[in-house]
């Protein structure tokens, strides 16, 4: 166990939790709202892609309610060293893990772009290690990509929210944008998934910070797409 420190900071592989070969929960088979699979093997044709926007409970939902072309959203903990972790261990900041929703999409229904659109206008990626009330390296903003394509694209909204962020008077991204390939997706227990959808009252910590991406280079970021999901009255944390 590393000394408390009021600074978040991500550990090294030799600092993390060494973690174990295989999961110590099972993970519900089927999304609660859309009732697809959670976990793969998907259909042909589908794509996945993952983020990192605080916490995870308002995240999934901001995406299962998008209009239509997403096929399920899984809650997870990824970009860390420790294999199969618990809730509780990355909660803890000894796993280097942030949370994340990994979004399977078809393509030839919903762009990448629009989820990228609701990404970044779903959260304030200025945070550093936190978002909003919630504190901690599990909660920094990440995308992590599937291909080589997924990856330019990233990092040319990035480029184009920094400038749109900049003009409204925000600080600097703190977002990683790192390959999913080195780091694996480990889902997170059951209870997690889909949590706003049992727990409709249930605390939302995300929000955006009211800053539109535009489309300064013509790269078509998609349609309007919903911007963040208010804290649940009286939330503070989660």
């Amino acid at each position: 166990m590393l000394p408390h420190s009021h600074t978040p900071r991500i550990l090294t592989p030799e600092q993390a939790l060494q973690g174990r070969p295989a999961p110590v929960y099972s993970v519900l088979d089927r999304h609660t709202v859309l009732g697809n699979r959670l976990l793969g093997p998907y259909p042909e044709g589908l794509e996945v892609a993952d983020f990192g926007l605080g916490c995870f409970w308002g995240a999934e939902r901001t995406f299962w309610q998008l209009p239509a072309g997403v096929w399920t959203t899984v809650v997870g903990y990824q970009g860390g060293h420790t294999e199969y972790p618990t809730y509780e261990e990355v909660c803890s900041g000894l796993t280097a893990h942030t949370e994340v929703v990994r979004v399977v999409f078809d393509p030839a229904v919903i762009s990448y772009e629009r989820l990228l659109k609701t990404f970044w206008e779903s959260h304030d990626p200025t945070q550093g290690f936190r978002q909003g009330n919630d504190v901690g390296t599990q909660y920094r903003s990440a995308i992590y990509t599937h291909s080589p394509a997924q990856a330019t694209t990233a990092e040319s909204s990035r480029t184009s929210y920094r400038r749109a962020l900049a003009t409204a008077g925000h600080g600097p991204i703190t977002t990683e944008i790192l390959p999913a390939a080195n780091r694996p997706f480990y889902p997170a227990e059951t209870h997690h998934q889909q949590y706003l959808a049992k727990n409709p009252g249930g605390y939302c910590g995300i929000g955006g910070t009211g800053v539109e991406l535009g489309d300064p280079l013509g790269t078509n970021w998609g349609a309007s797409c919903p911007t963040g999901i208010a804290p649940a009255p009286g939330a503070t944390g989660k």
